[in-house]
């Protein structure tokens, strides 16, 4: 296979020193484009009589695309381009293009890229094509594309044979996957489409777009491993941003009630289905309201970006019907437990907790059995997650598993300093994630604005660092300045814009809706 390539290279470099003998440059500056291929097809229409057809061969189009099939015969041939919206064919005659232009047109390959000038007509087979009157080679290609090959059936399906197919080749040459598999560039279209119905939702309800740091001196926002850099010139440790909650809470402080932003996340975590160590996220933050707000506008969005991207709220994911429609269940997450186990995890010691879960094989790191609360956010993940398929919101989970969110409004101040020196107690506090397909699509609060007790949470997660765990939540003194400057009462929401593509376009693994997903060297 090698060997037949590196022909096929030798090849088409031998056609390029032909072309350039011909004086002609294989690679020129520009081609002005005037239609695409969708435009072409959408706006034909048959004409009635001759008058109409003169007319149609005086209207004269220009369109680029690269070649993805060529036939020839002789003085005429047909080609099929491929444009950023689609394909169509191409008719060239020697007669019209001119003897020069008809050399160059000898010595193309699939993948080439042209342009051509001409008119719209439909063959005797009906299919309709530019008739060129102009052609003029814009992009020499040295390296050959798989030839995929395309078959219509009697009953009107498509079947591809010989697909660039290779899963790990696909993620590294994404470009040449995006030429040859349609599939993939609609994946892409649609994830394109869900992002702007997002913002427009968001920009519905008031919400402004802005900008937060990536490179960060201290990271927050979420427990999660960095990934560590250094500035040169200042000869600090820099951090690559593992979330932007931290920036946008100081702009609700600073004023801007409402505020989102679209971001790259990097986590230095595994890799596998629905994890990339970069991956994107939406976040926003608004004043004055509170979680029960946000799971309204989440369902909100997620309706809207199903039915923008796709026309309906039902939709197939490996082979499971889900439905994305408003209004979706809201549980307690202790609830959810009780459901399932039949433990009363809120009264119930936390050695009869322990006992269960060894009974059933739960593994549980030693470092956190001290802790109720995380052993309850460990139970629910572990023996609840897999059942929640229909979309829902999980909501009242244990303090300890957030520094930054406010308790429930149901607790007194007293209450709170009393459960604070008890372990078997349990404190719960104003957030939920949302899952769908046993997935956790995102994370939400009312967010915590005392900033003594905010202070006090910051502290304990730097002492459970110091006793060994590595996902904690370092503590940020200027954050915690703009928490006593005053935040208004806010709610706020991540929401993990792969996982929800992935879903939208029943695509299995996240480097699936990824551009360009990170890869191991081959080297390596």
């Amino acid at each position: 296979m090698q060997s037949e390539q590196n022909e096929l290279i030798k090849r088409r470099l031998e056609e390029l020193e032909e072309i350039k003998k011909l004086g002609v440059n294989p690679y020129p500056h520009n081609f002005k484009v005037t239609a695409s291929s969708k435009e072409i097809i959408s706006s034909f229409q048959d004409p009635e009589n001759d008058e109409e057809r003169e007319n149609q061969k005086n209207n004269l189009i220009r369109i680029a695309g690269r070649i993805i099939a060529i036939r020839r015969m002789g003085k005429a041939t047909f080609c099929h381009i491929k444009d950023c919206e689609g394909r169509i064919q191409i008719y060239l005659r020697k007669d019209d293009i001119g003897e020069l232009s008809y050399k160059i047109l000898k010595l193309l390959d699939i993948g080439d890229i042209i342009g051509a000038e001409g008119f719209v007509f439909r063959t005797k087979t009906g299919e309709i094509s530019v008739h060129a009157t102009e052609m003029k080679l814009l992009t020499k290609s040295i390296y050959p594309l798989p030839v995929v090959k395309e078959e219509i059936t009697e009953s009107g399906e498509k079947i591809v044979h010989d697909a660039f197919a290779d899963v790990e080749l696909r993620y590294r040459q994404r470009y040449i996957d995006l030429i040859v598999n349609e599939n993939v560039r609609n994946t892409f279209r649609i994830r394109m489409e869900v992002i702007r119905s997002i913002k427009n939702t968001l920009e519905r309800h008031k919400f402004i777009e802005v900008e937060t740091p990536t490179l960060q001196t201290i990271y927050g926002g979420a427990n999660a491993r960095p990934f560590v850099t250094k500035h040169n010139a200042l000869g600090i440790e820099l951090f690559l941003r593992i979330s932007n909650e931290l920036f946008l809470k100081r702009l609700i402080v600073g004023g801007f009630d409402r505020v989102y932003e679209f971001v790259k996340d990097f986590r230095n975590e595994g890799i596998d289905r629905t994890h990339n160590p970069e991956f994107t996220q939406v976040e926003w933050y608004q004043a004055y309201a509170d979680y029960n707000d946000s799971m309204d506008l989440f369902e909100e969005i997620i309706e809207n970006a199903a039915m923008d991207s796709l026309g309906t709220t039902v939709i197939n994911y490996q082979g499971t019907e889900i439905n994305l429609k408003r209004p979706w269940k809201r549980l307690k997450m202790t609830e959810v437990i009780k459901s399932k186990t039949g433990l009363d995890v809120v009264n119930m010691p936390l050695s009869e907790i322990l006992d269960y879960m060894k009974k059933k094989n739960i593994d549980i790191d030693a470092r956190l059995t001290k802790s109720k609360g995380l052993v309850i956010a460990l139970l629910f993940e572990e023996v609840c997650e897999g059942d929640l398929i229909q979309p829902v919101f999980i909501t009242d989970h244990p303090i300890e598993t957030t520094p930054l969110c406010k308790p429930l409004r149901d607790y007194s101040l007293e209450q709170i300093e009393n459960m604070k020196t008890d372990p078997e107690h349990v404190i719960f506090v104003e957030r939920f994630e949302p899952y769908i397909n046993k997935w956790e699509l995102g994370n939400s609060y009312t967010e915590l604005n005392d900033p003594l007790l905010q202070k006090c949470l910051l502290e304990e997660q730097e002492e459970r660092g110091r006793g060994g765990e590595e996902e904690i939540h370092p503590m940020d003194e200027d954050f915690l300045r703009a928490i006593e400057v005053g935040m208004p009462p806010t709610t706020g929401v991540g929401l993990g814009v792969d996982r929800l593509v992935m879903l939208l376009t029943n695509s299995y693994s996240i480097r699936d809706v990824i551009f360009f997903p990170l890869m191991k060297p081959l080297d390596k």
